[in-house]
């Protein structure tokens, strides 16, 4: 899992919780890399898992909830360092309709060892997008606030549901309606 996804949690972290909770989770975790991040290497997403995990349990705020609040502030961070990529997009619809055709193309131009989910994309109105989710770290909540983010950042509204197509949360169906 490339850097900036953990170096950014922890920012998150710091900024929800403080300097303390960030210090705690690190403590708390065995990890190889001893909390100490950069951007653009690569970790264990096990690391990932542990720090959610002992956040988790510090705050008693469930992983979900904590990974959709973390796609929420993470768009902001593609928004700060790829903005000139969403210009592309007039629509959200038009942007979440292009993930892996040519969002996900450009983050493997970036980091070419990024493992990255994918989606199988089925447009099923102008206001209806169906998009399920695939992928082995079962990190959908984290996707499922990108979607959000997405819709707040052109200013519109969405009805974004979800459905568990395998239990464990590695396949996941999301039905997005604009409103």
């Amino acid at each position: 899992m490339k850097g900036i996804v953990f170096t950014e949690f922890l920012e998150l972290v710091e900024d929800k919780f403080g300097i303390e909770t960030v210090e705690q989770i690190i403590s708390d975790s065995d990890l190889e890399s001893k909390g100490v991040y950069t951007a653009v290497e690569t970790y264990k997403f096990t690391e990932m898992v542990s720090l959610l995990t002992n956040l988790s349990n510090l705050t008693k705020i469930s992983p979900n909830d904590l990974l959709k609040v973390y796609g929420l502030h993470f768009f902001d961070v593609l928004v700060q360092n790829y903005g000139n990529i969403l210009k592309n997009y007039k629509t959200p619809l038009e942007l979440l309709e292009s993930i892996d055709a040519h969002i996900h193309v450009a983050v493997r131009k970036l980091y070419p060892d990024a493992e990255l989910p994918y989606f199988e994309v089925a447009k099923t109105s102008d206001n209806t997008l169906t998009m399920t989710y695939h992928s082995s770290r079962a990190m959908y909540a984290f996707a499922h606030g990108l979607m959000e983010k997405t819709f707040e950042h052109y200013n519109q509204k969405a009805t974004i549901n979800y459905q568990l197509l395998k239990e464990d949360g590695t396949i996941v169906k999301f039905q997005i309606v604009k409103e």
